[in-house]
């Protein structure tokens, strides 16, 4: 018969979660080791293990829930059934708000998940496009006129905006992630308008 998880199995696993992914944005997930994680969580190397086989699933479970609790976001807004630019800004104050509180597991995201075997890294990957196609829809929902070929680049256009945030964006200081959503929403919807369609490419001499 398995032995029962204890009550703050769940509570020691996300402390575990927490604590290594703040090491592998600082060292590096290569860089890192299984002692540096266990001292870093405040377990001994024996309980890590007893919590997660190795650095490789650390990583996978780091990047996965990072974009799991993304997703959520998602539906929460379109849950809100909003008009299309509110629903557009409210994605970017909710992303936004989100960073402040994950920059290590962005930066995780970002930088680490090319180190996932390939199954581990597609199920991440797919939880990626699920987002980015959710922005591209609420783009397209605000300039419905633009041929569908725009809406997705737009929308990474948009990302390049807040994804990158965890580089400069430091906690405590003048700007707040709330702050600067307002800012990056500004700056998106003041652009949008003048945006207009692709042109055909010409044709290339043979």
């Amino acid at each position: 018969m398995a032995r029962p998880r204890a009550a703050d199995y769940d509570d020691h696993r996300a402390q575990i979660l927490a604590a290594a992914a703040a090491l592998f944005a600082r060292r590096g997930y290569t860089a890192a080791t299984m002692n540096e994680l266990a001292a870093a969580s405040g377990v001994s190397k024996a309980t890590l293990y007893h919590y997660f086989a190795d650095k490789t699933e650390l990583l996978q479970h780091i990047a996965s829930g990072h974009v799991a609790r993304l997703e959520a976001l998602v539906a929460e807004v379109k849950a809100q059934q909003l008009p299309p630019a509110d629903h557009l800004r409210e994605l970017i104050a909710r992303f936004m708000q989100a960073y402040a509180n994950a920059q290590h597991e962005h930066r995780v995201l970002t930088e680490d998940v090319k180190f996932l075997d390939d199954a581990a890294r597609r199920t991440v990957e797919d939880g990626e496009r699920r987002v980015v196609a959710a922005y591209a829809q609420a783009v397209a929902a605000v300039r419905p006129e633009l041929a569908g070929d725009l809406h997705k680049p737009l929308a990474m256009l948009l990302f390049g905006m807040i994804n990158w945030t965890f580089t400069w964006l430091k906690p405590g200081g003048p700007l707040t992630h709330e702050a600067l959503g307002a800012v990056v929403a500004d700056l998106f919807f003041g652009g949008l308008p003048a945006v207009q369609a692709l042109k055909p490419a010409p044709d290339r001499p043979r």
